[in-house]
């Protein structure tokens, strides 16, 4: 079953009060953005559940491990993830117990030959002998559902969040807070990230078949794990928010 920090959803439950915005060509959202935090993120801190204490791993390089599958879905479906995600049941997502957040795993069910990715947004699962658990959208792809568990591989893929210093990704790092085809509306929500004490935020141009996107990024992290942090709290006001490197 997985598992959500108290302390991290009740927070979570105020912030996503907040008016969701970083809309692709629309007006930049006018609720409060939250300034940055020199707090490690809450995914990234050790935890205990019935008297286990579990350390998340702050890089998932070269992860691999073999055990039984379970999956989740009816009873957590809307309901806030570790992540300070809303579960979407229908998604390929999956939780994990040690995992950094947004990792993409590869899973094999080795009973069937079936693989499919997904992507890690929750803790668990918490009974013995299983390693991952599956969204619903998961387990019937990888044809875990009829029987509800199955013996599978995971295996992180490519570049994963929370690397350590040693296999850290090349930095600086930004959050993508905002897309737009106007300059004048990203530079309105620019001067706004700035004022809220994100002092290297830069906005960043590009064109896609003939179309022009002027892309805000808020700024400077020195790692992932602090861009990390930084995306949990921005998330709250622009919904879709995500981590990039230079």
């Amino acid at each position: 079953m997985p598992y959500r920090p108290a302390p991290l959803c009740r927070l979570l439950r105020l912030l996503s009060l907040g008016l969701a915005a970083a809309l692709l060509c629309g007006c930049a959202a006018k609720a409060p953005i939250p300034r940055p935090s020199g707090r490690e993120p809450a995914t990234l801190r050790p935890y205990t559940i019935k008297g286990v204490t579990y350390t998340p791993l702050r890089s998932a390089k070269g992860f691999r491990e073999e055990g039984i599958a379970s999956w989740y879905g009816p009873g957590f479906h809307g309901r806030l993830t570790s992540c300070g995600e809303i579960y979407d049941q229908y998604q390929m997502t999956c939780a994990h117990k040690l995992l950094p957040m947004h990792t993409r795993v590869r899973v094999t069910n080795l009973e069937n030959g079936r693989i499919s990715e997904l992507r890690v947004n929750d803790r668990g699962p918490f009974v013995s002998g299983r390693v991952i658990d599956l969204s619903l959208a998961g387990a019937k792809e990888l044809g875990v559902y009829g029987r509800g568990t199955a013996r599978v591989r995971v295996e992180v893929v490519g570049d994963v969040p929370g690397a350590t210093p040693a296999g850290e990704l090349p930095g600086p790092f930004y959050v993508q807070v905002g897309a737009f085809t106007r300059r004048e509306n990203a530079e309105k929500l620019f001067s706004r990230i700035l004022g809220a004490g994100y002092a290297g935020s830069r906005i960043h141009y590009k064109e896609i078949d003939g179309t022009q996107f002027f892309r805000v990024h808020a700024g400077t992290f020195p790692s992932v794990a602090a861009a990390e942090e930084a995306r949990l709290r921005l998330s709250a006001v622009f919904e879709g928010a995500f981590v990039l490197a230079q």
